[in-house]
């Protein structure tokens, strides 16, 4: 290690302990770094530039967080977990099933968990704890983690990032989410129906099946776009991106043309917002950009993939060890930061001891997932904390269930890779 890369470094946790943004603090480690180094620091500029440019597929994150934002401010929410309870509320924990549910079925619009959180979770939050049908911290904590389902199944921000750093087939990457997604929504029913029976929470009166077909159809065009955006890709209509430009517009046309639940004044205070948040992604992705050239420069992958393949570890015990190093870091970083900065230091030792890149590209997403409901960091729990004013102590008492269950389904997911690599096999997929 270089004295410029150890000055970096610190640099980096010194901002980063001080609680300046991430962002922030990965560019001015990036100048520390270039100007030790004796480098002109209008490199950093040209790496951004150069890499955003190359890389059309980041143009579907502001446009998912845009659809994401559109359907929170319209009803199709509402109309979607009106589905769920029809469906699954007649059950004991009934809520507690709408809510995993509606994760599945709103992941597959969004690619967001923090869109999830904040915009279904908070309606569903406030029906499961009316009238004290299920303990605050309870709601909560089912909330948080069946929201980290939202960027497993199609579309994804997260994959989005990982196929940028990889050089993978998002398509792929989107199909092989799929199936872990189901997997983690099962699990945490199965979760969801134990504690239920063991609390014995209250029975919910079942919507009677005359009233199914019209609250079908009254949900039916917003259960369409999850549909219409995997048609769009694996039919060969669109590309990732301009799949994420459909989702957008669907939604903009759903919410404002036919459930005429938006207004201009709401739909300008969207595109405000969305462009706050793309922004914000764009600067941790900018300083990703540098960080990776310098990573790159110290030859640090090529430095960790030399080490790992002299130590004759297996592919089984490498894809342990990144998950465990990967869950640790996503308790005190964020999954965007993990993905674009820690995990390009694992991808060329998995490619030299043969790990399939979709199937660790599954593992890394769904493992940043599980750090985003793990204290102390844990930002879904902070989001829900926002936005309903429950208690952080109530939500972390309520949460460790829930993270054992999901790091079992990971586990199995690890030992399983067919679990991810069926599908896209399915469709031609030659990994």
């Amino acid at each position: 290690m270089s004295i410029a890369f150890f000055a970096c470094l610190m640099a980096l946790f010194g901002l980063a302990a001080i609680g300046a943004p991430i962002a922030y603090a990965m560019l001015v480690a990036a100048i520390v770094y270039l100007g030790i180094k004796g480098q002109d620091l209008g490199l950093a500029g040209e790496q951004i530039i150069q890499g955003l440019y190359d890389s059309f597929i980041i143009l579907a994150v502001p446009l998912f967080i845009v659809a994401a934002a559109i359907m929170n401010a319209g009803t199709i929410s509402e109309r979607l977990l009106g589905f769920c309870a029809a469906v699954v509320g007649r059950f004991r924990g009934g809520l507690g099933h709408v809510n995993v549910v509606a994760s599945l079925i709103f992941s597959g619009m969004s690619g967001s968990a923090v869109a999830d959180a904040a915009g279904i979770g908070k309606i569903i939050i406030g029906m499961m704890t009316k009238d004290g049908r299920f303990p605050a911290g309870y709601a909560a904590a089912i909330t948080a983690a069946s929201a980290t389902i939202g960027p497993i199944i199609p579309p994804s921000i997260p994959m989005v990032l990982y196929a940028l750093v990889s050089d993978t087939s998002i398509g792929y990457l989107f199909l092989g989410g799929i199936l872990p997604g189901l997997f983690m929504g099962a699990t945490l029913m199965a979760l969801n129906a134990w504690i239920a029976h063991k609390r014995q929470f209250a029975l919910e009166a079942p919507v009677p099946l005359a009233r199914l077909p019209k609250i079908t159809a009254n949900a039916f065009p917003a259960l369409l776009m999850p549909v219409i955006l995997l048609y769009g890709i694996y039919g060969g209509v669109t590309t990732p991106t301009e799949a994420a430009a459909v989702a957008a517009a669907y939604a903009l046309i759903l919410a404002g043309l036919f459930y005429r639940a938006l207004s201009w004044p709401g739909l300008y205070g969207i595109l405000l917002d969305s462009a706050r948040a793309s922004a914000a992604v764009g600067l941790v992705i900018g300083a990703a950009l540098i960080f990776n050239y310098i990573v790159a420069s110290e030859n640090i992958p090529r430095a960790l993939a030399f080490y790992l393949d002299g130590l004759d570890i297996s592919p089984l015990a490498f894809l342990l060890l990144v998950a465990l190093v990967i869950l640790l870091m996503g308790c005190i970083l964020d999954a965007t930061t993990l993905i674009l900065v820690i995990v390009p230091l694992f991808i060329p030792a998995a490619r030299v001891l043969g790990i399939d890149l979709v199937h660790f590209g599954v593992v890394v997403v769904v493992n940043c997932m599980i750090g985003l409901i793990t204290p102390p960091y844990g930002i879904l729990l902070f989001v829900i904390n926002a936005v309903t004013g429950i208690p952080l102590r109530a939500i972390i008492g309520e949460i460790w269930l829930f993270i054992a269950v999901l790091l079992g389904a990971l586990l199995v997911m690890i030992l399983l890779p067919e679990i991810v690599l069926w599908l896209p096999r399915q469709f031609g997929y030659r990994g």
